[in-house]
Order: C-alpha cells, then structure tokens, then sequence
C-alpha cells in the first residue's frame, strides 16, 4: 500500500458570481522516500490540492474524492483527527515564510509549541530540540537566533526556519510549496540540497509544488503537469525530460533557457489561462494548443497510459500526429 494515494480529488470553491472548479479529478501514490513534483502556471490547482489534503482550504471551498494516508481518507477526518496528523505526521513548508510565521511571536515558541504538542515534551526539551533541528537547517548561531523574531531574520533564513519547522517531528510526509520562490539562486541550492540530504537522513516522502521545472529535475523521481486543474501529464523526471508527449509540457520546456543552446531565443505559450469560473468545454489547454482539433475544443481528453506503462497523457491527438515543430531536436533532448 502506498504511504499516500489520492483518487480523483476535485476541489471547488463557491463564489457569489459562479462556483470555480479549481482542481478536477488528481490522481496520484508516493511511496515512502520518493520525491513528486507537480508543476504547472499559477491557478492551476496545485496548491489548493494539497491544501485540499490537509483540510486547509477556504471556508467556501469544498473537496471531494480519496486523499489516503496509511489507508485513512483525510478528506473524511474531522478537525480533532487532522491536528493529530498535521505537523507531526504530515507537514508543510507554505511558499511564503514572512506570512506564515506568526510576527508577534520568537522562532523558539512558534518551533516549541509544535513539540509541546505533538511530543508531549516540556519546554526546556523542546527548545533543545528546536536549537538542534535549525543546525541541521544551517542556520549560524542558531542558540541566539531562536530568541529572534521573524521580521529580524533575512528571507534565506526564515525559509530555512520553516523547514526546520516542517521537519520537527520527523514527518511521514513533506508538502513543500514553492520553497525557493523569491530567493536569490545560491540560496536555491542551499534550500534544494537541504531538501534532498533532509529527506536521504529521514526518509521523508516529498511533494514538491513549483513552477519550476529545474527544480524537478534536481529532486524528483516523478512529475505531475497540471493546467486548469487538471492533469496533462505524469510519469517519471527522466521521461518527462527526455520525451514529453503533451503540448503544454512541451511548451514549459521551450520556455526554459538551456546552457547548451547560447543565445537561442526562448519560445512562449501564447494566450493566458482558462478561467476556471467559467471552463472550457473540453480540453482546458486546447486554445493555446497548436495542435488543437475540433474534438479538444468538444471534450475533455481522459487521462491514458502511454505505452501500457505508468506514463500518463491527457491529449486527443496521437505523439505521432503532432506538428513537428512541438517534436524535434531540441525540445526532446531537455
């Protein structure tokens, strides 16, 4: 049995002007040690889908299908038996520190309070266990640092502070979202290393929420694209970058700069996209798909395996039928 497995979530919010339909039928497992990636443009539904398995969405939203840890279904837990789990057994690194710590409080008692309650340990062991867990953060001096404020801490560090956090209790399971958003790059790949010797000394399993499809490819094992809150494509990082079979992964990847092509120009996605207040009919990508039939703008293409094997793609049109300009050369070899 999977440590985690998720069977056609959906997620939708209800509004005064139409109910939006953010995440629509995600389906995934994570065994334990394994790193997910999922990616996709902002308001594609892969932070209310974790927000969703943690019972942290908006009071107007609402989650239905399976979200199993250990066999439980959290979309079915009350209150009391999620905040047994959250913070001990399942943890999340929220994407902006500043906001997610409390500002009127020292690190040393929004880090204690999650030993004092989970742990049952009193205070003076809690902090202990706090000093040590920012050291293994990286954090310098960090017995004086932990008497400070967040707002006294540079934005390195206070996302460091809330993976030492995240980690306090040793978790199952590590929602990270967008944990190196607006940080300079070295302190990326401090974050990034952290991450992966982290998960190598406790055998945390990951899922990763970025954009950022270089960070997938330093960290996971497996990769999920989303768009209009669905999912495009799925299967392992090294098929998703040797061979990506959907128009928008393929898009994302002709986005990036590559070290090996000097002064290449980058190639777009045009069009901006769907509103999920009102969504497409079919496929949600098929107005900014250049390959786009009139069955993609008619229904919704299903999720099929590739192959027979766990590679999955949601597109109408075959790999073989594609124009050529999606498939050549430079966009398969990433």
């Amino acid at each position: 049995m999977p440590l985690l497995e998720v069977n056609d979530l959906q997620v939708e919010f209800k509004t005064p002007d139409a109910t939006v339909r953010a995440v629509g039928g995600v389906s995934f497992a994570l065994e334990a040690g394994e790193t997910l990636g999922i990616v996709g443009e902002s308001g594609s539904g892969k932070s209310q889908s974790v927000l969703a398995m943690l019972g942290l969405l908006a009071s107007n939203g609402r989650a239905q299908g399976q979200a199993l840890y250990r066999g439980e279904n959290l979309l079915g837990m009350s209150a009391k038996a999620l905040n047994r789990i959250r913070g001990n057994r399942l943890s999340m690194i929220f994407q902006d520190p500043m906001s997610s710590l409390n500002p009127y409080l020292t690190i040393e008692r929004q880090m204690t309070e999650v030993l004092e309650l989970h742990k049952n340990m009193t205070r003076r062991a809690a902090k202990k266990r706090a000093i040590d867990m920012l050291e293994a953060v990286r954090i310098p001096e960090a017995a004086h640092r932990i008497g400070q404020y967040p707002h006294e801490l540079s934005g390195g560090m206070r996302q460091r502070v809330m993976i030492a956090m995240a980690l306090l209790c040793e978790p199952e399971v590590l929602f990270a979202d967008e944990p190196t958003t607006a940080l300079d790059v070295t302190v990326q790949a401090q974050v990034l290393q952290l991450l992966r010797d982290l998960q190598r000394d406790f055998g945390t399993a990951i899922v990763l929420i970025t954009h950022d499809l270089g960070v997938v490819a330093g960290l996971c094992e497996k990769v999920m694209v989303m768009y209009g809150g669905r999912v495009m494509e799925q299967c392992d990082a090294p098929t998703l970058f040797a061979k990506p079979s959907h128009p928008y992964t393929i898009g994302l990847l002709r986005a990036l700069p590559r070290l090996d092509h000097d002064g290449a120009d980058l190639t777009g996605i045009p069009g901006n996209p769907p509103n999920m207040a009102h969504p497409p009919a079919g496929c949600p990508f098929h107005e900014r798909c250049a390959d786009a039939s009139a069955e993609c703008a008619a229904s919704a293409p299903a999720l099929q395996s590739v192959d027979g094997t766990h590679w999955l793609r949601a597109c109408h049109r075959p790999i073989h039928a594609m124009k050529t300009r999606y498939l050549n050369q430079e966009t398969t070899h990433v």
